[in-house]
């Protein structure tokens, strides 16, 4: 055989080799797709099933080969077989077809179909081939992305898209209410169209900020409406980044905020009239105390020589009992006069060392004196306790309990004072036996002018001995507090520190 017979004879396998390589080819792209590649013949029978589509069905290759592809056909969408062989005997594709298959564990499965004819040789269609690709992702997307675009077209708030050149790209109808602008009007447009000039400075501001990726929240400031209204809102401006992690733009929500700033300037204007009032009021109580001090002391300056004057049992009575309601009535002067310097903050003390035990006694002895109707009782194993504070203050938050305890308990005779030590601070209690305090009530109870039983006629005072108690008590930088059963009694607690 001579070189060129051996030459011909070598050609056709040469063109046999690229066959092979091409066929290789196409099966290693049908076997690594991530789309299901199946086909079938014109009577419905799977003669292909690729390792996508057992991935997405369930079905092994050999479970489906030789089968009709029913297998996979919902029963209420097998009309849609019909449909599309009809179509591939024609020659025709069907191209992006979205439907539901079945997957073997009874899942339906969503899908987008190419389906292409498979001719033979001889330029006869045997079969078709059909490429799934699975689209539950992007209807999720899909949905989620309608829901998005409904939120934003129903929202109250303006919600604006911008370029980071500040081109306007998207606009909802909000944003046409608040501004006055048409979609169509601004989309193009620079977000300066509703800026002020004097505030063109803030969007340089935003703009930095949104290109580092950081987000601008509740931005107070104006912008500019169509027909010149300068517009109150607060803004909130997030970047937008692409799948590249790139920020490309600014997402802005406006909302509208002039009643809100309308609210709260009727509030200020409101509070700096009533702070006016309780100033002029508070001045006018300080005055008046005073006043009233100077004719009281000399009332009961009279009233002292009167008793001695009086020769008659009766007429000393009578004295005496005048003598005690000035007394009364020079207590509740002091007390107004002290709320006013805590108004004021001109209420001062003189703090010095002092036995907290002695003043408590001193206390004890006062109250003994003018109800000797009750038996204030003291338990304490303290003999002496030096804190330092202003005993004179002290002694009058210890009379202002002690007078509450005996004035909410009618009908009893009986209080009983603690006192101990604990770690750095004196802790007092006073008990009494009387009507007590409703639960809701307890936390009005040291809050000026506030009394717990306004109905009780019989119960007298302004409510502000507890308030001062509590003010005495915090500038010594101490704590106090209540503990109370309705029908039972109460029990008011107050702590000082001592010195470490």
């Amino acid at each position: 055989m001579d070189k060129n017979a051996l030459t011909f004879l070598q050609a056709p396998q040469i063109s046999l080799s690229l066959a092979e390589q091409k066929q290789g080819l196409l099966s290693a792209i049908i076997a690594t797709s991530d789309d299901a590649i199946i086909s079938k013949t014109l009577k419905g029978i799977i003669t292909s099933w690729n390792p996508a589509a057992e991935r997405m069905f369930g079905y092994s290759e050999a479970e489906t080969i030789g089968q009709h592809i029913s297998l996979i056909i919902p029963p209420d969408r097998l009309d849609e077989e019909a449909y599309i062989i009809g179509q591939i005997a024609q020659g025709n594709r069907v191209n992006h077809f979205e439907t539901l298959r079945l997957a073997r564990d009874g899942k339906l499965i969503p899908i987008s179909l190419s389906i292409s004819p498979i001719i033979s040789s001889k330029g006869v269609i045997i079969g078709a081939s059909k490429i799934a690709r699975n689209i539950l992702e992007r209807q999720i997307a899909d949905e989620k992305q309608s829901m998005l675009a409904a939120i934003v077209a129903s929202s109250d708030d303006a919600i604006i898209s911008k370029t980071l050149e500040g081109i306007i790209n998207s606009w909802n109808p909000a944003a046409e209410r608040m501004f006055g602008y048409t979609e169509t009007e601004v989309l193009g447009k620079h977000i300066s169209l509703i800026i002020p000039p004097e505030r063109l400075q803030e969007e340089a501001f935003i703009i930095g900020e949104v290109s580092k990726g950081n987000k601008v929240d509740h931005f107070h400031t104006v912008r500019l409406a169509k027909d010149g209204r300068q517009v109150a809102i607060s803004l909130s401006v997030s970047p937008i980044v692409n799948d590249s992690g790139m920020v490309i733009g600014a997402s802005k929500i406006a909302r509208d905020i002039s009643e809100q700033l309308s609210v709260q300037q009727e509030k200020e204007r409101l509070y700096e009239q009533v702070k006016i009032l309780n100033d002029r009021k508070d001045e006018f109580i300080g005055l008046a105390s005073h006043e009233l001090k100077t004719p009281l002391t000399s009332i009961s300056g009279y009233l002292q020589i009167l008793s001695t004057m009086m020769i008659d049992d009766k007429g000393r009575l009578f004295v005496a009992k005048t003598r005690q309601q000035v007394k009364k009535l020079s207590a509740l002067i002091s007390d107004l006069l002290d709320v006013s310097k805590i108004e004021a903050g001109r209420l001062r003390l003189a703090l010095e060392q002092f036995d907290i035990l002695q003043v408590l006694k001193d206390a004890i002895e006062l109250l003994s004196y003018s109800n000797n109707n009750y038996d204030i009782s003291l338990k304490t194993e303290i003999t002496e306790l030096q804190v330092t504070g202003d005993p004179h203050r002290i002694e009058q938050v210890l009379v202002n309990l002690l007078t509450n305890a005996i004035r909410y308990s009618p009908g009893t005779d009986r209080i009983i004072i603690y006192l101990s030590q604990e770690l750095h601070e004196v802790r007092i209690g006073i008990q009494d036996f009387g009507i007590g305090i409703a639960p809701e009530k307890l936390k009005d109870i040291f809050t000026r002018f506030y009394r717990v039983d306004d109905t009780n006629s019989n119960v007298s005072g302004l409510g502000i001995g507890l308030y001062l108690s509590q003010d005495i008590v915090l500038r010594h930088k101490g704590r106090i507090w209540a503990e109370s059963e309705p029908g039972i009694g109460s029990t008011f607690w107050f702590t000082l520190p001592l010195d470490k």
